[in-house]
């Protein structure tokens, strides 16, 4: 019996809701250190995510699990949180959560009209509203304090790593003159990973969110960094529909994209040290991608990028 048939069915003998799946096909996609299954049900069709993790991670996933409930509770299009425990003789936690159908937009934008993409955008930026209607915890620090912390110690990294990201004196410059604009910003929940990547898309349509475990709380603008580096590069049009609804279907204010770039410009920074860390064979990769943001903002003289402004000017 192979390893993987070995693990299915200790899962299936040890987790009572998998006895009578037919089999668990393992997800290889993502950047998480859960390992990630698909339930099937006897009739062969997908039911279920399961996610297990070292059982010292409990605690966190329990968080985790809750704020799912959360977001159920406000009606979020996203995965449903149906059962966590641990499996102490694995040393395993695990985590099951309603599958949803459809591919990720990331492979499905393209295959779509414009009009397909701007709407599907549309649907994401009214979700990231859902979203955030959840305030913080009374006892967390404000978020221009931890953010301001966390950069710190990025830079601190950053300047050790031997990377460098092109023009950086004008990138960190940019943020040191903009860092004040954090005080006094809400602290509201953030999905903290929200692209294309995690949103599933099925007859041309958003079907729903994937991956709440990066979650935080903060400033809801800093939800769009994502779309600077990841989304926009796939789907313009998508990206501008996810902007434009989030903002009531008006032009994002000047405030907005002071931030938007702030949050953006910081990403870059924090980005290099974490692919260092987490991936480093895609370190080359991730450099295209801060590179493809600087020059979509002229090395940050410009707030609102090309990207948006060519669409823009193209409808």
């Amino acid at each position: 019996m192979s390893q993987s048939m070995n693990r299915y069915e200790r899962f299936r003998n040890s987790i009572p809701l998998l006895v009578h799946s037919k089999k668990l096909e393992q997800i290889h996609k993502g950047y998480s250190s859960d390992d990630k299954y698909i339930v099937y049900n006897r009739n062969g069709h997908p039911s279920y995510i399961l996610r297990t993790y070292s059982i010292d991670q409990d605690k966190n996933k329990r968080l985790e699990f809750s704020r799912l409930q959360l977001m159920e509770k406000h009606d979020v299009k996203c995965s449903r949180p149906i059962e966590i425990g641990t499996l102490p003789e694995q040393e395993l936690g695990y985590m099951i959560v309603s599958f949803i159908e459809g591919n990720e937009a990331s492979e499905e934008l393209l295959l779509l009209t414009e009009e397909e993409q701007f709407n599907i955008g549309v649907q994401a930026g009214l979700e990231l509203k859902k979203i955030h209607q959840v305030s913080c915890p009374d006892h967390m620090k404000s978020w221009g304090e931890r953010m301001a912390a966390k950069h710190h110690q990025y830079r601190v990294e950053y300047a050790k790593c031997g990377v460098a990201i092109n023009n950086e004196e004008k990138l960190l410059s940019f943020i040191d003159d903009k860092l004040h604009l954090m005080k006094d910003r809400p602290n509201l929940f953030q999905h903290d990973d929200y692209h294309i990547g995690n949103l599933i898309v099925k007859d041309g349509k958003l079907s729903g969110i994937i991956d709440f475990n990066r979650y935080d709380w903060g400033d809801p603008i800093h939800e769009f960094v994502k779309v600077g580096i990841f989304s926009a590069e796939v789907s313009v049009p998508f990206s501008v529909g996810q902007i434009q609804e989030y903002n009531h279907y008006n032009e994002p204010d000047d405030e907005f994209w002071q931030l938007y770039s702030l949050y953006l410009a910081m990403m870059l920074v924090s980005s290099i040290v974490w692919i260092l860390k987490v991936k480093p064979d895609e370190s080359d990769i991730m450099l295209k991608k801060i590179h493809k943001v600087m020059d979509d903002h002229n090395n940050f003289e410009r707030m609102i990028p090309k990207w948006y402004s060519q669409f823009q000017a193209k409808v």
